[in-house]
């Protein structure tokens, strides 16, 4: 373990965006972080946690220290039928599904080819097509910063909502999350509930997927719409959908009888960016070296030579013109640095 001097970040971040670390170390085991923080002057230095970059935007240089996760580990425990799966924080988020799916361990399928590394899945309560990580979470191990200890956080003990855990709010920055236990099942229930899933399932003739077509339809989607990175710079979806009150929204829906929504629970609905996004005229637009992509609005990219602040603002001007039509204020899911 090296603590290295003033790094480029630009090919750790999905957008891609130019920016440099004052401090930067490789973490490859809980060992290295307990190395790390015995040295106080690290122990209160500022400092980020970085997985994949893919939830991330950079709008400067970082005047602290940037712990690249890079812990690997991967096995699987079977119970009767259920299938304790441990990865280490630095396992690449799709390389721990096709793990699963080639192994048949359900429940994981739906998650397909999101970006990003397993450490930082439970911090954002990841979620695509139906299915959010506290579905198949069963408990993290996580490092003290302040203690130098091991600690193991259950599912009640990460509170996870939509988008959100106790690692992005009261816990946030006090661990470091360096291995995520999954509970899968050998009993495979396709969750089918998108239609977008439906319909692709039914263009290629298929009445009851397997664990493995199943995930495919979900690559197949995602790949449909949304860039890929290693090609235009971008972190998925930019925006999350926002949440509102029905009697809100059953006043937006007077107006605008097509608006995209949800079940968000009881006297809530939860709208889509997206659409809200395409219908204030942004899809495909581009200004500068960024914009939107043209097969979904909800994801910014980075068309080049894009420096963070320029898609900060970019993003802002989306949030300002969604509110002036639609009285709904957006929030950045994506992490602003």
């Amino acid at each position: 373990m090296q603590v290295l001097e003033n790094i480029s970040l630009k090919t750790l971040n999905t957008f891609g965006v130019e920016a440099r670390a004052e401090y930067f170390v490789d973490i490859e085991s809980e060992n290295d972080l307990q190395d790390l923080f015995s040295d106080d002057k690290w122990r209160d230095y500022p400092r980020l946690v970085l997985g994949g970059g893919s939830n991330m935007l950079f709008t400067q240089n970082f005047g602290g220290l940037v712990i690249h996760l890079k812990i690997q580990g991967l096995s699987a425990e079977i119970e009767g039928n259920d299938v304790y799966v441990r990865a280490g924080a630095g396992i690449v988020w799709n390389d721990l599904v096709n793990y699963c799916v080639d192994n048949d361990y359900a429940g994981i399928e739906n998650l397909s080819l999101i970006p990003g590394s397993v450490g930082a899945s439970p911090v954002q309560n990841i979620g695509a097509y139906g299915v959010e990580l506290q579905d198949i979470f069963h408990s993290c191990r996580a490092f003290e910063i302040s203690t130098g200890k091991i600690k193991v956080f259950s599912k009640e003990d990460c509170a996870f909502s939509y988008r959100d855990s106790v690692f992005k709010s009261s816990f946030k920055g006090l661990y470091i999350i360096t291995e995520v236990t999954f509970k899968l099942s050998k009993i495979f229930k396709p969750n089918v509930s998108y239609g977008a899933i439906t319909e692709e399932l039914a263009k290629r003739g298929i009445n009851v997927p397997s664990i493995k077509q199943l995930s495919q339809v979900i690559s197949h989607i995602r790949v449909s719409k949304l860039p890929d990175p290693t090609t235009i710079g971008n972190a998925g979806s930019f925006f999350k959908n926002p949440i509102i009150a029905e009697s809100t929204f059953n006043r937006l829906k007077s107006q605008f009888a097509d608006i995209v929504h949800f079940p968000a629970g009881e006297g809530y609905v939860k709208v889509s960016a997206g659409w809200l996004i395409e219908q204030c005229d942004w899809k495909g637009k581009v200004v500068g070296n960024t914009g939107t992509w043209k097969n979904q609005a909800l994801v910014l990219v980075n068309h080049g030579h894009a420096t963070g602040d320029e898609i900060f603002q970019f993003s802002s001007s989306i949030i300002d013109s969604v509110n002036a039509k639609y009285g709904i204020l957006l929030e950045r899911e994506v992490n602003i640095i």
